[in-house]
């Protein structure tokens, strides 16, 4: 029987990640499509001897690059599933797509797994980051990338969708043992959020995934990032840590899920915080 998905994984020197996912989805029979960014080590090499079809692109954020991935490659079955290099399918998740009939999905169009988040090699259990929905499988030509984010990338369908409460991702960048390579990836991403958020202040941006609370995953994403936008700047990262840290639990996280916690809640949004007033002081310099 033909397999009714794909693979769609983006790449930028990846030899240490590539083939750790690859073995993981190895035995469904799934047609494998990468994007690479332009790798310099050896990821093209060992995207080939899995036998993974090839493209480069220049990189210019992830939802451009999610963009030209689905609409650049010959993918020819009815559904797609796009990874991230750093992640793998587990054995729960590996049996669902096993057993996958599109039949039965025939009224959804896409489905969330569940993420597991490792940092340093301790599980992320807590601090609101498990459980954790994304959308990761769609009907191809249905689903799309959300151009209308810098970088906090998502795909968007308009029809229904359920989710694999057990069809666990895992998630873990070795990358990230290293701190420094953490703080300057992140210190990059500052600069797309600041700069994403000071044009929704300035209604050139919107979001394109309805804001409700009780609705999917991605709509009460939507409905938590308007409130804090709403947020006093400097307030809002101290807001987001205590909520962390007491409300959920981020404590239990040990002393690496505690550091992760106020690295990414805290030291991140603050970064942002920043670099926002240093934008908006740049656009009134300009006018003067």
């Amino acid at each position: 029987m033909k397999t009714p998905f794909s693979f769609v994984i983006l790449t930028y020197n990846e030899e240490m990640h590539l083939p750790r996912l690859l073995q993981s989805i190895a035995g469904l029979n799934a047609p494998v499509f990468i994007l690479d960014s332009g790798s310099t080590d050896n990821t093209l090499a060992i995207a080939q001897q899995f036998g993974a079809v090839t493209l480069q692109n220049k990189f210019i954020n992830h939802p451009q690059q999610w963009h030209h991935a689905l609409n650049n490659f010959g993918i020819e079955t009815p559904w797609v599933i796009c990874l991230d290099a750093d992640q793998i399918v587990s054995e729960i998740l590996r049996q669902k797509l096993l057993n996958f009939n599109g039949e039965e999905y025939d009224k959804i169009d896409g489905i969330y797994f569940n993420r597991k988040y490792v940092f340093k090699g301790q599980w992320i259990k807590h601090g609101g980051y498990y459980p954790f929905y994304q959308l990761k499988m769609f009907k191809y030509g249905v689903g799309y990338s959300d151009l209308n984010e810098h970088m906090d990338h998502r795909f968007v369908v308009p029809g229904n969708t359920v989710i694999w409460k057990e069809g666990l991702i895992v998630e873990e960048n070795f990358k990230e043992n290293n701190i420094s390579f953490w703080l300057d990836k992140h210190n990059r991403y500052s600069d797309l959020v600041a700069q994403e958020e000071v044009e929704r202040m300035q209604s050139l941006r919107e979001q394109t995934v309805k804001p409700r609370l009780s609705g999917t995953p991605d709509e009460r994403t939507a409905w938590r990032k308007q409130l804090w936008w709403k947020l006093p700047r400097y307030i809002r990262p101290m807001l987001y840590l205590t909520q962390r840290m007491i409300f959920q639990l981020g404590l239990l996280d040990g002393r690496t899920g505690i550091i992760y916690h106020f690295l990414q809640s805290f030291w991140f949004r603050l970064v942002v915080d920043i670099k926002i007033d240093e934008l908006l002081k740049q656009q009134r310099d300009v006018k003067k």
